[in-house]
């Protein structure tokens, strides 16, 4: 895949229940696109065993994350599950001068902040193939109990009543297709997957996640 680049990157929002498969489909497409970086978020959620700081997340605590709130050091911030998130600006500043576009991955409450101070960044969301499919990704990381899981699932739907926000819609059912269509909408060549065209496409799908 190739991206279009300029004097300075565009900024790409992507967002998805957890579970969906968005950290995943990111990756892959930073390892297959030289010219697109993550800016590594903020968190004050506990470092996972698999987890690296300053490349996953850069772990910090609720203090030190109160303070970067005050000195109005990010472009977003929300609470998730009772965890701090939140995106520096100088992240976003350095990748941004570099020419290289800047792809993030946040919730869409964080989206709405980024909409409203950078209305030319694209938002994409991504919805799993169904609420099963959903319940059974977030049970294979093995890394939470059942009450979580079951937290998980209840703020997924309600997660996914917001996918009308965004500009574009990708179903991830097949990762390889998933990622191809990620990859044609930083190329710019993805009108099919614009949101309105995926909601007609998808009408029942949709109307099932949001039971």
């Amino acid at each position: 895949m190739t991206s279009k680049t300029s004097a300075r990157g565009q900024l790409f929002i992507v967002a998805a229940p957890s579970g969906a498969g968005k950290t995943s489909l990111v990756k892959a497409l930073i390892e297959s696109t030289p010219s697109i970086e993550v800016a590594v978020s903020h968190t004050t959620r506990p470092k996972r065993p698999d987890e690296v700081d300053h490349v996953d997340y850069h772990f910090v605590s609720p203090e030190a994350f109160r303070e970067m709130q005050n000195q109005d050091a990010f472009i977003e911030s929300a609470q998730v599950f009772g965890n701090l998130y939140g995106t520096s600006r100088q992240a976003v500043e350095s990748i941004a001068t570099r020419g290289h576009n800047i792809i993030l991955e946040i919730d869409w409450q964080g989206a709405q902040q980024i909409r409203q101070r950078l209305p030319d960044s694209t938002h994409i969301f991504i919805l799993p193939p169904s609420l099963e499919a959903l319940r059974a990704r977030l049970q294979g990381r093995g890394q939470d109990d059942p009450h979580i899981i079951q937290t998980r699932m209840n703020e997924a739907i309600n997660e996914i009543s917001h996918y009308q926000e965004f500009e574009y819609l990708i179903i991830n059912d097949d990762f390889s297709i998933a990622l191809q269509d990620l990859g044609r909408i930083v190329d710019g060549k993805a009108a099919d997957l614009l949101t309105c065209e995926q909601q007609k496409r998808f009408q029942d799908l949709i109307a099932a996640l949001l039971v």
